[in-house]
Parts: structure tokens; sequence; C-alpha cells
């Protein structure tokens, strides 16, 4: 008897929650080598302007699949993109491919897939991780733009018109950013982390996802059906009867768990013992106020501006902004709405602004120390600010502040605006309140200090991990290290409520932390006053809060407290949260 519909199992790594059952795609990406063909000297000049023309049209097409991620998505995560527009404009790299093709006489297709693919193999021998990560971005765009100069339409993976679950041995952005997600069931890679674009763009886009397969794609085939377990990191090609049954089992509950969780929306988030946890959803754009809405937050905790920013020509002016602000404010009052003022640069750029790249951008002109620098930009969104706030319950907060000066300089801007909006007659809210996000471990450290000149710390644990334990957790060799339970992690988010406590102003996380409900004992317990996640996830973190009670959660803290690994502290969080809702789990 053949065994070639007996059921295979590849373990890979789960990166987006989910079970999906289908037929596979594999995708295998048409990267042939162009044709080489020799010019005479009078071809040098129509090639070189072909070369252009195929820059612009690549440049357009990253804007165009940009701004589509940015308006379905969110700007977090079209911001995976500034980089392939730092590629496309890099003059160094164009420069060769023009110096080459004048010197060797050979199509510019040839010459480009050469002159890139050294680029790209020295950044990725290179030991700095924000250069290896250029290197990919390197290989994606040569890709599109050899398709262009080719006339090729490229793999369009939008373009299968059944659902199917997808393997390849990579996804890049732009692949990610192509599929159909009415189509795709879910997808698994050969290479990737749990921090890689694809895990990140899997999540946002709510598809679940492996990465980590190693060499799946090459034995699998179009057409061969299986079950993509993304909970457990598990491809089952050809599911027996018994395996079907099990996770049908599994999905009966799922759902059940779901429509309790759909139950909770208009319930307090409270504990078993009378503790109220605030419980606020993350926003990017004025549509995401439905979906506040829907989930049963209780407002908005965190309202990212940079949407108005990214891959745009023309900077958002005051009225432009002021609308979208007040819109939410509007639509959720009397309910609060804390907006986060300008957080670009890191991870996030804005093509009009030209702004210079710089190495380690982490580190360098961004966020509150971009709009210290520039007050026009600055004041243009705290006027914005200000005048919404005359019509809702409307909080505003600085990103990255890392002392003392930098608040103080940034409350004397907000001052001028509050002055010119007086003297201008504008009305807006004379108590609106300002408060700071401590991303930083300077800010954690002093947060007695900052809390004299703000009402509200609002921790973003995403950052002040990354910062606090040196790790970039989009770089996959050591993404490991990011762990939200690091003994020191627990000790400056301890420092940062204490100081807000002591002098009378609540605080809060509007991290990832927020919303991974193994860590809510210990937010809890720490005693966090707000918790603000995306709005999808509201429901199950509000049923976290439910099922706790406040003072185990405070025993919990004491319990861990001469702890002195991050993974003996998770496994005493996991252990809690695990015993009061481990349906969720």
């Amino acid at each position: 008897m053949s065994d070639a519909n007996a059921e295979r199992r590849f373990q890979g790594v789960g990166v987006s929650p989910g079970i999906a059952r289908g037929t596979i795609f594999v995708h295998r990406p048409d990267d042939e080598e162009p044709p080489v063909r020799r010019l005479v000297a009078t071809e040098v000049p129509g090639e070189i302007a072909r070369f252009e023309t195929a820059l612009i049209q690549t440049r357009h097409q990253i804007l165009e699949m940009q701004q589509r991620i940015a308006e379905s998505i969110g700007a977090k995560d079209a911001g995976i993109f500034d980089a392939h527009l730092l590629v496309v404009e890099d003059r160094t790299l164009i420069d060769e491919v023009i110096r080459v093709l004048q010197r060797e006489k050979l199509n510019v297709e040839h010459v480009f897939q050469e002159v890139s693919g050294r680029y790209a193999k020295t950044l990725a021998a290179i030991d700095d991780p924000y250069l290896r990560e250029r290197a990919v971005d390197i290989h994606d765009v040569a890709r599109r733009v050899i398709h262009n100069l080719l006339g090729k339409e490229g793999c369009a993976l939008n373009s299968i018109q059944t659902p199917h679950l997808l393997v390849a041995h990579n996804l890049t952005p732009s692949d990610t950013a192509q599929l159909n997600r009415s189509l795709v069931l879910a997808f698994a890679t050969d290479v990737g982390s749990k921090t890689s674009h694809t895990a990140i763009m899997a999540r946002s886009l709510n598809i679940p996802a492996i990465v980590g397969l190693h060499d799946a794609s090459d034995q699998l085939a179009t057409g061969d059906h299986a079950l993509l377990d993304g909970y457990n990191g598990l491809l089952i090609i050809n599911p027996s009867d018994q395996t079907l049954w099990e996770y049908g089992e599994l999905e009966v509950k799922k759902t059940e768990v779901e429509q309790r969780l759909t139950r909770l929306r208009d319930t307090e988030s409270t504990t078993l013992d009378g503790r109220h946890v605030v419980l606020s959803a993350n926003i990017e754009l004025p549509e995401d106020v439905e979906q506040v809405k829907e989930c049963g937050a209780e407002g908005v905790g965190l309202y990212r501006t940079e949407f108005f920013y990214l891959s745009k020509a023309e900077l958002p002016d005051e009225q432009m902004q002021t609308e979208a602000y007040r819109k939410v404010a509007e639509a959720l009052t009397p309910q609060p709405v804390i907006i986060r003022t300008l957080d670009l640069g890191g991870d996030k750029f804005m093509s009009a602004l030209n702004l210079p790249e710089e190495l380690n951008p982490f580190l360098g002109w961004r966020a509150i120390r971009f709009c210290l620098a520039r007050t026009d930009i600055f004041k243009i969104q705290l006027r914005a600010i200000l005048r919404a706030s005359a019509v809702g319950n409307v909080k505003m907060m600085y990103p990255m502040i890392s002392g003392i000066d930098e608040l103080r300089k940034a409350n004397a801007i907000l001052e001028e605006c509050r002055a010119e909006l007086r003297a201008e007659s504008v009305p807006f809210d004379e108590n609106m309140e300002v408060g700071a996000m401590i991303e930083v471990p300077s800010a954690a450290i002093a947060a007695d200090l900052l809390a004299k000149e703000v009402k509200f710390f609002s921790i973003g644990t995403n950052d002040l991990i990354q910062y606090s334990i040196a790790v970039d957790r989009l770089n996959e060799h050591i993404a490991h290290l990011y762990e939200p339970t690091h003994p020191s992690i627990v000790r400056l988010l301890k420092m940062t409520i204490d100081a807000a406590h002591a002098n009378g102003l609540w605080a809060g996380v509007c991290g990832e932390m927020a919303s991974d409900i193994a860590l809510t004992p210990l937010l809890l317990g720490l005693g966090v006053d707000e918790l603000s996640a995306g709005a999808a996830l509201v429901p199950r973190v509000k049923r976290a809060v439910q099922a706790l009670d406040f003072s185990a959660c405070q025993r919990l803290v004491e319990d861990i407290r001469h702890l002195d690994s991050a993974s003996a502290i998770l496994e005493k969080c996991e252990a809690v949260a695990r015993s009061h809702y481990g349906e969720l789990f």
C-alpha cells in the first residue's frame, strides 16, 4: 500500500496564532537570471534612461504598497517599506550601476543584478544587524527593479483566485503586501523568526503563520492538502481523520471562547476582589473608532499619529490634523483619547522631509528629539491637539522622553501654543492632561523627577525592553534575548509605577506587554492603572482581568521578587494566568 497519502508533519515556529485547513500553493519567485546583451556606444544613454524610468516606477510601486498597508493595517507596519525607499534612492548604488554600464557596455538588467548582488552580499557578511537587514531590502527592491526593466509583472501573489495555504522559502515585505487577504488562509516559510517582517505582518493581518520550516517548500507541491497550526508551529500534510477530529474539537472550543468574549463587551474590567483597571485600545486612524466601540474598550490609550506623515508628498496642515483628532474625540466622548505626539524616526520615516539616513536610527534623531528640533512641525500638531480637546476628553503624551530637560522644553512649546490660541480666541481645554511615555531606561530611573512635570505615565514596553537589554527585536539572531520578564524590566516597571503613585499620578502600559495575557497578573500585581491593547485583543485582556484576584497578583510580585531569570519569572506568571483563565491559551 502506498504511503503517498500518509500524514506528514513539519515542525516550525508559530508566529501568528490560528488554525487553517486547505490546499497548499507553493510560491517559487520568478528570479531567473536576466539575459546578457552587449551594447554599442550609442545604446548606452538609452539604457541609462531605461534604468532611471525603472527606478521611478519602482519607487511609485513601493509608495503605493506603503500607502495600502498603512490604510489597511497601520502606519507601524507600513514603516517596513521606508528602508526599501532608501535603497531605490541610494545614489552610491545607482552611480555604481551607471559606471559599470558605461565601462562594460552590457544591458542594464544584467549590470544592476550584478552590482546590487555584490552590495547585498557584502552587507550580509557584516557583523551588524542593521546592515544585514539592508541586504534583505536590497534583494527585494532589486527583484522589483529587474522585473520593471524586463516589463514583467512579477509573481503576482494576489492573482491566485482560490483559497489556499501559502508556502514559500521566504516572503519579502513586498510579497506579503501583495497577499489577497480574503483568499490566503495561512502561510508558512522555511526561514524567519518571531520578530521577522513576515511574522509582524502576519500578526497584523490576523493570518495564522509558521516560520522556520527549513526545506518544507522543496518537499511540498501545489495542491497538497494540509492543516496549519499557528499556535504550535505545525504544518500537517494529508491530516488523518483522527488529526482532523482533534483539531475540530479545538475549533469548537475556540469558537465557544470567542462567543463568551463577545458577551463581555459591556462589562467592566474589574478583578474578582474589586480593583478596576482601565482597559483602552490602540489606534492609528480615525476609522479605527468603530473597532474601539465594538471591543468594549474604555477609550483610546494610544492614538499613533505617524500615519499623517508617512509617504506623504506634503506635510499635513493644522486643519487636517484637527479634524482627524476631533472626529475620534467626538465619537468616543466622554471616554478619553490619549494622542501621542509625532514619533517619526527609528523605524518610521517621512518621504516629504528627506530625513538623513542614520546608521543606528533607534538611537538617533527621532520622536521628541526630532520635534524639539523642528518646532515648526511640532507646533502645528500641538495646536491641532489642543483644538480637538475642546470637543472631547483629549489627553496628550510625548514619546521617548529621556530626561527632565526634554520634558520642560516640550511643555514650554505647548504653553506657547496655548498662548497663541488664547490670543486668537480659539477654544481648547485649559486642563487637558499631558503625560510622558516611559520608553527609555533613563526615564524609568528618573520617573520620580518626571512625575513633578506631568499628569500621567504611559509605559511603552516595546522600546523600554529593546533599549534596556540592547536587543533589536527585528534581528532574528538575537531576538531570543528580547525578554519582557527580564528582572531588570520588572524592576523598571515597578520603579515607574511606584513613582507615579507616590506623586498622585496614574500609570498605564501601551506596549505589547499590555495585550499579553500571560503577563496580565504581573502588570496588575505591579499596580498598573491602565492597559491599552490592540482592539482585537481587548476582550481577551478583559476576561483575564475579570478572572484574577488583585491580591493573588500582588502575591505573585512578592514571589518573583528574588528570582534571577526571565524564564523563571515567566513560568510563575503563566502558572497564575493558566490557573485563572486557561481556556484563553
